[in-house]
């Protein structure tokens, strides 16, 4: 995923109020709209290098976006309203071979009363629902980690992909890295326990999980490589 326009370099202050973020640009504070609903822990450190997009729309009470961070080793991406984008765009140009095969690809599927990121299929007797979800906490030992919050939403989505596995219904929970300095995934189990242990009931139940790491540059966000799971 190229960005459409050149990113905006800055500092990060802090953030506030979950969607706000104050970035210095040129030597004044701009207030950016972070699209993240998580804690970002281990994203935010005061004056680590910053990232944004300018939307000049009449739209938009904020005309930034916070893209990326650096932590000195890495870009994080943080935007998580690009995840289904990068997730589409991967599939489609084949770096994700486990989902390659399908003629058609249909964003925010609609399941009932709610909805799955993709669906995958060819006609209506081979269906494949993926719901996409994106990592970029990790730890000391190099491993990121997901859910970084407690995640009702996630919960929702694990069952309701249990649901269409019992009905024998292809189902796929995709994991998106957006950070290079980790080499392997694993289930966070102190954050929220629920969804821990419905992760590990889901995967059990032949829900299939896969996690694929990005490369990330100030130019584009790239799905990259599969990682392993622990």
């Amino acid at each position: 995923m190229k960005f459409k326009n050149t990113l905006i370099a800055g500092s990060f202050v802090k953030r506030y109020k979950r969607f706000f973020a104050d970035i210095i640009v040129g030597g004044e504070v701009v207030v950016a709209h972070t699209a993240n609903t998580g804690t970002m822990k281990n994203c935010l450190g005061e004056n680590w290098p910053a990232l944004l997009s300018f939307h000049d729309s009449s739209t938009r009470k904020l005309k930034y976006s916070f893209e990326m961070i650096n932590n000195g080793k890495t870009w994080i991406g943080i935007n998580t309203s690009s995840t289904n984008a990068l997730a589409i765009e991967a599939i489609k140009n084949g770096v994700i071979p486990e989902l390659a095969g399908y003629r058609d690809l249909k964003p925010e599927a609609k399941i009932g009363q709610s909805r799955i990121d993709i669906l995958l299929s060819n006609g209506e007797t081979e269906q494949c629902y993926v719901e996409v979800k994106n990592v970029t906490l990790n730890d000391e030992e190099g491993y990121c980690l997901f859910p970084d919050a407690v995640t009702e939403r996630g919960q929702k989505h694990l069952r309701e992909l249990l649901d269409l596995k019992s009905k024998g219904i292809r189902t796929v929970m995709l994991f998106i890295v957006q950070r290079e300095d980790v080499h392997s995934f694993k289930i966070e189990n102190t954050i929220d326990p629920e969804y821990c242990q419905l992760l590990k009931e889901v995967m059990s139940a032949g829900v299939e999980v896969l996690v694929y790491q990005c490369k990330l540059s100030p130019s584009e966000i790239i799905v990259h490589k599969k990682l392993e799971i622990k």
